[in-house]
């Protein structure tokens, strides 16, 4: 998503309204300029006692709140006074006057790893400390470390993941039908036969304009299912071409279940007018369908309905559709853009697994930090989500379209979502849609 709902990316349909910026924080700049590495804190510490660390994040509602008491932990445990702002939906809008004024916060937490490249090859960003850089190391796997590194240097900790291989059901459709969540693609497409032959639709496809980013989620289950991890990253990466064979096998299998207009709500021609939260709507609020595509931060669309999640409202696995169990996420980024201890000291209290133990207490959170334990999350969906995130290990990927060009990846109506919608269209036209993809994507690499 550059819209990630609930955290960055897409965040376009999950994405909660900008909130007030608090008045000190855009002015106070992280009062000290000492430099240097990051400090290690103690419960009710005093060493940071009269620094202040301004911090920059999308969130607003609630996800704000729930940030606010991580970083009152991190007050505590440092004696350090932290202000906070919200930058709104458009992070890089917020952001880049203050840079250019050479003003921006100490902490800034942006929407995916693109944008914090794209900082640090400005020279805008200061690298992890050496201390903070040991907390990365040994709380999160190589992969997500290499996410937030540009040119061998770690600039950047995963604050906040949204997992995204999962697809949420409603238990009484598949008990009034006689089937069990799926564990393959093949049970999955039989499953939805099945669901249709008694009376419901199998699915709810978000596959309008604006929210065709679903689209490409579904596609990045399937390929990495598929094709494997180190395939995901050459294509992530445009080292191989979207005509490859491997992303017609990917089409080919999506087509098994976009290609059958009788297994989406209204057919083809509803779902590719269908916004993300009409799509759970549709099968939670109204039960036009049995299930719907969308990752753990689809929980507050359904929030909004009298259906509650954990039982009227259910999540599976993406189910395999090749040897590799699908475990795709999306996440925030945090970084430090000023120097000085103060700044040095939050991004290794984020990096910790204090800040992600308080966070997973609060709802609403994920993390790949492999220190915080699944009996540290408050409700019985983010437990199972974390277990699932865990033991796929090294093969967990980041969202690709995420990582991609945001012309490519992250524009309605262009690039991968508008050929994925397309293809939702026309499901045969496999060599077509590759070729669009392909033509796309040269574009945007460039």
């Amino acid at each position: 998503m550059r819209v990630s709902r609930g955290m960055g990316r897409r965040t376009v349909g999950a994405a909660v309204a900008a909130g007030l910026l608090l008045s000190a924080a855009a002015a106070c700049g992280g009062g000290d300029d000492d430099k240097g590495s990051g400090s290690k804190t103690s419960a009710g510490g005093t060493e940071l006692k009269g620094v202040t660390v301004s911090v920059a994040a999308k969130w607003t509602g609630t996800e704000e709140t729930n940030f606010r008491k991580v970083l009152q932990a991190f007050e505590k445990q440092t004696g350090a006074t932290v202000q906070y702002a919200s930058t709104g939906e458009n992070t890089d809008a917020y952001l880049g006057p203050k840079l250019a004024a050479h003003n921006p916060p100490d902490v800034a937490i942006l929407p995916q790893p693109g944008l914090m490249q794209q900082y640090a090859a400005k020279g805008q960003l200061k690298p992890l400390a050496d201390d903070v850089v040991s907390e990365v190391s040994q709380n999160f796997s190589p992969y997500w470390k290499d996410l937030g590194s540009y040119q061998g240097k770690t600039y950047g900790v995963i604050a906040k993941a949204a997992y995204k291989s999962i697809i949420w059901y409603r238990p009484q459709a598949f008990s009034d039908a006689g089937v069990q969540p799926p564990a393959a693609w093949a049970d999955l497409v039989k499953d939805a036969g099945t669901l249709q032959d008694s009376g419901t639709t199998p699915f709810t496809l978000a596959a309008g304009p604006q929210d065709s980013w679903t689209l490409t989620d579904w596609f990045e289950n399937v390929y990495l299912s598929q094709a494997g991890p180190d395939n995901y990253d050459k294509l992530a990466k445009h080292e191989i071409k979207w005509t490859d064979p491997t992303v017609a096998k990917a089409l080919q299998t999506l087509a098994e279940i976009w290609g059958k207009p009788q297994f989406l709500n209204g057919g083809v021609a509803t779902a590719t007018k269908t916004k993300f939260d009409e799509s759970i709507t549709q099968v939670f609020g109204q039960n036009k369908a049995a299930m719907a595509y969308g990752g753990d931060f689809a929980a507050a669309n359904i929030g909004t309905t009298k259906a509650k999640v954990g039982t009227d409202a259910k999540v599976f696995a993406f189910p395999k559709a090749g040897d590799t169990a699908p475990a795709v996420i999306g996440g925030d980024v945090a970084v430090a853009m000023k120097d000085g201890k103060g700044a040095q000291a939050l991004m290794k209290f984020l990096a910790s697994p204090d800040a992600g133990k308080v966070w997973a207490g609060l709802g609403g959170y994920l993390t790949p930090n492999k220190s915080v334990p699944p009996d540290a999350y408050s409700d019985p969906i983010a437990k199972q989500l974390i277990q699932q995130m865990q033991q796929a290990g090294d093969a967990a990927r980041y969202d690709m379209s995420d990582l991609a060009p945001a012309a490519f990846g992250a524009t309605p109506g262009a690039g991968e979502w508008e050929a994925l919608r397309q293809f939702v269209s026309k499901p045969t036209d496999v060599k077509g849609t590759q070729a669009k993809l392909e033509a796309a994507a040269a574009k945007a690499f460039k």
